[in-house]
């Protein structure tokens, strides 16, 4: 047996989704939502996509083909949509690119009361999508104006806010957000007193990854938060950090040690400079200025930062806390002589430090009758598949290697994790 931990740094690319925008999608998705769609959607529930194909050629002697591809496809995407929403999911609508961009609640969540403590009232959520983040708004008290230019995902947003009881907390207007914003923020001063910008940053090729061809510009999106008393932008977690404007405050937001998002905050609810990562479902959150950390030899215990503390640049400040080093000067593994109780690092007792060489790895782990490696990198040109592929562990026993640099020399570090490590008593 045989598992791959991908490194952090690099998630995965998705495969583009579909133009929720096709002929008469507007129409079928407003079908759903009338007394016919709504039994169909009941009866189609918890139908499974091996049992899609028998379904839909019963259900077609029915009902209209197009009503009925239409609720199966939504079923199929709120069993999907559980994973981010939860129990809502059940109740709520989407379209594949909706559900593909839209927020994880939890995510949501927190952004949301941090604008509610800062005494936001009322936000306007521009390129608000299927209403994910108008949701977490209108839940934290604030009344929320949300604005897409899609029609078919202002109408998801407005039957999500429907069907979750937050109809007369969440005005959805469907037209260009720089239309609505210049109108809103300068037309109406006081009427608003925060501003959420959630850009596109996906297009018919893929994932974009020149802010400057967001839908809307960042250039765009940076002005437009300069203009309330509060704002949040969310940006790619990929962002430079000589990219990100001095006023503004750079977080980074993991999930299980996924980092979801970061988000520049501007106005009352920042303070100008700071970088923060924050950890979820936990609520951690660690503060403070980049600074380096030392660097030194391996001592008895690794540490593997969660991904939210790399990008916010926050390394040293773990390092100092937890008295340990960094295993080379431009590697995020830190190492140390004693166990320290950490949210923001995954611990791990070392028990070899090796020069890269393959053969060495797979006689010690014949030895060592290892045949669940977890293998991680960093610094290191080898994939995780191809370093199996050529060792083929095989037998009882589990370890984890990881493969990078010591003091700038290729190496392979075997240990097991110290799961009671990660997280300090309360």
């Amino acid at each position: 047996m045989t598992r791959v931990a991908p490194p952090p740094e690099h998630p995965p690319e998705r495969p583009p989704a579909p133009d929720p925008e096709a002929p008469d999608a507007t129409a079928a998705f407003a079908a759903l939502l009338t007394e016919p769609g709504q039994r169909l959607l009941e009866r189609v529930r918890e139908v499974t996509p091996a049992e899609e194909l028998a379904v839909a050629t019963r259900l077609r002697r029915e009902h209209p083909p197009a009503l009925v591809a239409a609720a199966l496809g939504q079923a199929r995407l709120r069993q999907r949509a559980e994973a981010k929403f939860g129990a809502d999911a059940a109740a709520m609508y989407f379209t594949p690119e909706g559900l593909e961009q839209a927020t994880r609640t939890s995510v949501a969540d927190r952004r949301a009361s941090r604008l509610a403590r800062a005494g936001v009232r009322r936000v306007a959520d521009l390129c608000c999508g299927i209403g994910g983040d108008a949701i977490a708004l209108a839940r934290a008290g604030l009344r929320v104006l949300a604005v897409d230019r899609s029609p078919l995902t202002c109408a998801v947003a407005e039957a999500n806010a429907a069907a979750l009881g937050l109809a007369d907390r969440i005005e959805v207007r469907c037209a260009p957000v720089e239309t609505v914003a210049d109108a809103e923020l300068g037309g109406r001063v006081g009427a608003l007193d925060a501003v959420f910008v959630d850009p596109a940053r996906r297009g018919g090729r893929g994932r974009i990854f020149d802010p400057e061809s967001y839908s809307p510009p960042l250039s765009w999106a940076l002005a437009t938060a300069t203009r309330l008393p509060n704002a949040a932008l969310k940006i790619a977690p990929g962002v430079p950090h000589e990219a990100i404007p001095p006023e503004a405050e750079a977080e980074w937001v993991s999930h299980r040690g996924e980092v979801k998002e970061a988000v520049l905050w501007f106005g009352d609810v920042a303070t100008p400079g700071l970088r923060r990562a924050t950890l979820l479902p936990g609520g951690h959150s660690l503060a403070g200025a980049p600074e380096p950390a030392p660097a030194g030899a391996p001592g008895r215990y690794l540490y593997e930062p969660d991904g939210a503390v790399i990008r916010a640049g926050l390394v040293g400040a773990v390092a100092e806390a937890i008295g340990g080093r960094l295993l080379d000067p431009s590697i995020a593994y830190l190492t140390g002589d004693a166990p320290a109780p950490t949210p923001y690092a995954t611990a791990y007792e070392i028990t070899d430090v090796l020069p890269f060489h393959l053969k060495r790895l797979r006689a010690l782990l014949r030895e060592r009758d290892v045949g669940t490696l977890t293998v991680k990198k960093r610094g290191s040109a080898i994939t995780p598949e191809e370093l199996l592929r050529r060792v083929r562990p095989s037998g009882r026993n589990a370890a984890t290697v990881f493969l990078t640099r010591v003091a700038g020399a290729p190496s392979m570090i075997l240990g097991r994790p110290l799961a009671n490590v990660r997280t300090p008593p309360v």
